[in-house]
């Protein structure tokens, strides 16, 4: 029996749990079908969608520094992943075409609701990063109706972009500001976030972290991305705020990106339970 592949596509993924997660989907449900890490520079990228295309690949996601420039290289984007100009799936249909979506903008949303009891209706959010998991989350939060969205950025420009796609994909009208890390606007936008998230790679070195301890609000939850313990939410914590790390938004963007590769419902308490086992022996 042959078997097929999907993969992880970014640089790096030598730290991603999403073969473990998705190869005990595979095999609790039978499917003859295996997950793997593709790890793909920039250079590599084209190469590496163009393989794809091959009738054995189920699709693949996206991850750092690619959920962006992948666009370019697809056949077509559905409609979620268009409004959000970001792609972490990539599924290939039938007669070799590559359709790119974001599971990353729904599993946000859910993640907050199911495992924080967070509603972002009415919230006023501060959203650190422009990367294209932010893009999702910021979509995901407008959508849900949050009335304030912050998007602190190390480049403007890139968060001014990100604001001015989310304004174009919304019938909302929320208020919308960007702002660097040194503009003295930030200590007041962290103050009166009632959700903080951190959507940058800032996290997987114990040492890092986007945001200084001091300026979190005992009133806020933070939600880092980041799947391990960081800095950010220690500090958090250590304030008073309510922490939320990446554990619960990884595993159901996985199932939802599995269910657009086999058409079956993804057995998410297995997939919880394949994080939590890979999670013990890496931590």
């Amino acid at each position: 029996m042959s078997v097929a592949l999907a993969g992880v596509i970014g640089d790096p993924v030598d730290h991603s749990l999403s073969p473990f997660l998705h190869n005990a989907a595979f095999e609790h449900l039978g499917i003859a079908a295996r997950y793997e890490r593709w790890r793909t520079s920039c250079a590599e990228l084209p190469q590496r969608i163009a393989s794809l295309r091959a009738p054995h690949i189920l699709g693949a996601n996206i991850t750092l520094p690619h959920k962006i420039a992948v666009i370019p290289l697809l056949d077509r984007l559905d409609p979620q992943a268009e409004q959000i100009g970001a792609v972490n799936t990539i599924v290939r249909l039938p007669d070799g075409q590559l359709e790119g979506c974001n599971t990353d903008a729904p599993a946000t949303v859910a993640t907050l609701r199911e495992d924080a009891g967070f509603d972002p209706t009415g919230k006023r959010i501060v959203l650190l990063g422009a990367s294209g998991a932010a893009r999702a989350a910021a979509y995901a939060l407008i959508t849900a109706q949050a009335t304030a969205l912050t998007v602190i950025n190390r480049t403007l420009e890139r968060a001014e972009e990100l604001l001015a796609d989310v304004l174009a994909s919304s019938d909302a009208d929320p208020y919308l500001r960007a702002l660097t890390p040194d503009d003295p606007d930030v200590p007041e936008a962290i103050a009166s976030a009632d959700l903080i998230i951190n959507a940058t790679s800032l996290g997987w070195h114990a040492d890092e972290t986007p945001l200084p301890g001091h300026l979190i609000p005992a009133t806020a939850l933070v939600f880092d991305m980041v799947y391990r313990p960081t800095r950010l939410l220690r500090e958090a914590a250590q304030a008073g705020a309510a922490t939320l790390d990446g554990r619960g938004m990884l595993v159901r963007q996985a199932a939802l990106s599995f269910e657009r590769w086999t058409g079956v419902p993804a057995p998410l308490n297995v997939m919880f339970a394949a994080f939590d086992r890979a999670g013990a022996r890496s931590a």
